[in-house]
């Protein structure tokens, strides 16, 4: 039985759109159909006298239930995070920040407003963004 290399730097035409120009771009990591696909190939093209044993299908199959329950945790923390970063910031409206401009300059005023770009909050002081990372000190804002 011959088997053909695959190679993931070739595209290939999706399905129904041969001759229209449209190709399917591979994906870095494989999905739930992906696994499907390969077990079923697995099983089909396994050796009759010396088959693979159930328990081996089931072990597969764990470890993707696995790796695809440890995939949601990440993307769930990653917002977690995210939020948990948006909140900080917002709770520095008002207040006067010192900021880390540069290696040899600083700046000091209030906290306009938070703007979000690219999902990570940028905190607005004197018309101009600065990352948490920058912040160096945090001092309530003389009240009258």
């Amino acid at each position: 039985m011959s088997v053909s290399a695959i190679s993931s730097a070739t595209a290939t035409p999706t399905a129904g759109t041969a001759g229209t120009g449209s190709f399917r771009v591979p994906s870095k990591a494989l999905g739930q159909q992906d696994f499907l696909k390969l077990l079923s190939v697995q099983m089909t093209t396994q050796d009759p006298m010396n088959p693979q044993k159930d328990t081996d299908f089931i072990a597969q199959i764990t470890q993707f239930n696995s790796l695809e329950a440890m995939q949601g945790m990440q993307s769930g923390m990653s917002r977690l995070q995210q939020d948990q970063q948006t909140l900080q910031a917002t709770a520095l409206l008002g207040r006067t920040v010192e900021l880390q401009v540069d290696k040899d300059h600083t700046a000091i005023g209030v906290v306009s407003a938070v703007k979000i770009e690219a999902g990570t909050p940028k905190l607005i002081v004197d018309n101009k963004s600065y990352g948490m990372g920058q912040m160096i000190s945090i001092t309530p804002t003389n009240q009258q």
